[in-house]
């Protein structure tokens, strides 16, 4: 069910094929400017009190978004300065968990409770609402752009939902199988990003800490083989820069590097990042030559009062 949807066409809706082919390939890259931040722009600025957030995502120009869990806000941060505004005030039963912004200025969120949202990233206002499960018994968590798609996972389900980006149509549903192990009672699928060839999703499952690879076109989900590491226990947030993968286990405040084979069915790992501001950072985007986190502290109090902020690393 759709509501509210934008009457114009996007400049994704109107390209054509060849050209969506070539936008896919850069899909779960974190694309970001070219350009590095300065020296002097903050590697670490504040969130409001009690935001609880989880979800980041930056797109060509300075600015990073962030959702809150605890009421569906979004927040516009300035990554030159760290100052902050609410582009999205929120409101009662809404969270906003995934996210990320389209280059037509679109915002995609992730909305937990069986809803996805997407936002003017310019004003806030809501564009356009996608009921894709039930409330109960699901958790819309995280999303990705491949092709004319928005795709987001389904922590609590085996399927993937494929969201027209910006415009009207249905929404696809993609049941996983294959490798896929749907383990209950637990959180399943949660950080995706798109293969490097662009035909393909990157999902973590986080729980049991499993990688796999899974065909837009028919939801089989191959296990990707990892050398160097036995699990991603606690995966949450996926970057992709070529054929690096950044994979965030939030709990363990780490980020593990891998290298991907060509056609990403093994993933070797790299190195690992951590720094003793984690506390607990759920999900990643890139600017430039550092990765931007949000900490989570799901291991401290979720108050109104507690403090939350969101740090920068150099890749």
């Amino acid at each position: 069910m759709t509501r509210n949807h934008r009457t114009q066409p996007s400049r994704r809706a109107v390209l054509g094929g060849s050209a969506l082919a070539a936008l896919a390939v850069t899909a779960g890259t974190g694309t970001a400017s070219a350009a590095a931040p300065r020296a002097s722009w903050p590697t670490e600025f504040p969130l409001p009190d009690g935001f609880l957030p989880e979800g980041i995502t930056i797109g060509r120009k300075p600015y990073a978004y962030m959702g809150s869990r605890a009421n569906g806000a979004v927040l516009r941060t300035d990554l030159r300065t760290g100052e902050g505004k609410v582009l999205f005030a929120g409101g009662t039963g809404l969270v906003s968990v995934g996210l990320k912004l389209d280059d037509d200025g679109l915002l995609y969120i992730a909305g937990s409770t069986g809803i996805a949202r997407i936002h003017d990233s310019r004003t806030g206002e809501l564009v356009a609402t996608h009921q894709l499960t039930e409330a109960t018994g699901h958790f819309i968590n995280d999303v990705i752009l491949l092709g004319d798609r928005a795709w987001f996972t389904d922590s609590r389900d085996a399927v993937l939902y494929g969201v027209p980006r910006g415009r009207d149509g249905a929404v696809r549903a993609l049941p996983l199988t294959g490798d896929w192990v749907q383990t209950p009672n637990v959180n399943n699928a949660n950080g995706i990003v798109g293969t490097p060839d662009g035909r393909g999703l990157i999902v973590v499952s986080s729980s049991p800490g499993v990688l796999y690879n899974v065909s837009v076109k028919t939801g089989y989900a191959t296990k990707i083989t990892l050398v160097g590491a036995d699990t991603v226990v606690n995966g949450d947030g996926l970057v992709r820069i070529g054929r690096t993968l950044y994979v965030v286990q939030n709990r363990l405040n780490i980020v593990t590097v891998f290298d991907l084979d060509a056609k990403a069915t093994t993933a070797t790992l790299r190195r690992t990042i951590t720094d003793p501001r984690f506390d607990v950072p759920t999900t990643a985007a890139r600017f430039g030559n550092r990765l931007y986190l949000v900490n989570a502290r799901f291991t401290s109090p979720q108050l109104p009062d507690t403090t939350f902020n969101a740090v920068a690393v150099s890749l």
